[in-house]
């Protein structure tokens, strides 16, 4: 679990193989005494597991799966990427809560200043339109960022300052494709109102009486 809250940048430096790729990151720093082997590591969003560790960085190997509905199949050695390491239970969470599982491949459609602050309006797939609300949480290649402006197919956000210099979000051009993840409770919350298989309702007056709420009570949207 991750917060979006990049803890640093790193530059790739080896990338090996084709339908499964090994990848090594160097990012001098960050403090990698506290990385073991088996830890997981955000990059560009994508929770990954160290394999091995490197004076500097760290190397994991991604899947074929992985490859197919990330950016990371387009890597190569010197591109930059946003790293994070785990939550800890003891951490502050100061974005939001992030699962590293990857929802699908946006691209930059335009950027403009607005004030000090970078905009940037990205395109997203028709599925994931439900869980982007307004004001509402969504990493893009793992930073956590908050949605401003929403149409049926781009999502609008700003970038301060502090996000342009710790995030690689500042070099993005129109066309760029980029990680997304939507906010894990509204997925969540989705598949709880909608499951028929369990038969999960939506909140009736019946639903409530059968389940010990006392019958009788006025409804207060009734006159």
């Amino acid at each position: 679990m991750f917060t979006g809250i990049v803890q640093a940048i790193g530059v790739v430096c080896e990338c090996q193989g084709t339908r499964d790729r090994r990848v090594a990151v160097d990012s001098p720093s960050w403090d990698w005494s506290a990385v073991a082997v088996g830890d997981s590591v955000a990059m560009q969003g994508v929770c990954l597991t160290v394999s091995v560790r490197r004076p500097k960085g760290f190397q994991a190997d991604v899947s074929e799966a992985t490859l197919s509905c990330t950016t990371l199949g387009l890597l190569v050695p010197g591109a930059r990427v946003n790293l994070e390491p785990a939550l800890m239970l003891k951490d502050r969470l100061g974005g939001h809560l992030v699962s590293g599982h990857v929802d699908a491949v946006g691209r930059l459609r335009s950027r403009s200043s607005a004030g000090e602050s970078l905009r940037l309006e990205f395109t997203y797939p028709e599925e994931l339109r439900r869980y982007l609300a307004i004001k509402g949480s969504v990493t893009v290649d793992g930073v956590s960022l908050t949605v401003n402006e929403r149409t049926v197919d781009t999502f609008v956000v700003n970038l301060v300052p502090h996000t342009l210099e710790a995030t690689t979000l500042a070099t993005l051009v129109p066309g760029d494709p980029v990680n997304l993840e939507v906010d894990l409770i509204a997925r969540y919350l989705e598949t709880l109102l909608s499951d028929q298989d369990q038969k999960v309702h939506a909140v009736s007056r019946k639903l409530l009486e059968e389940h010990g709420f006392p019958a009788g009570i006025r409804d207060p949207n009734r006159v």
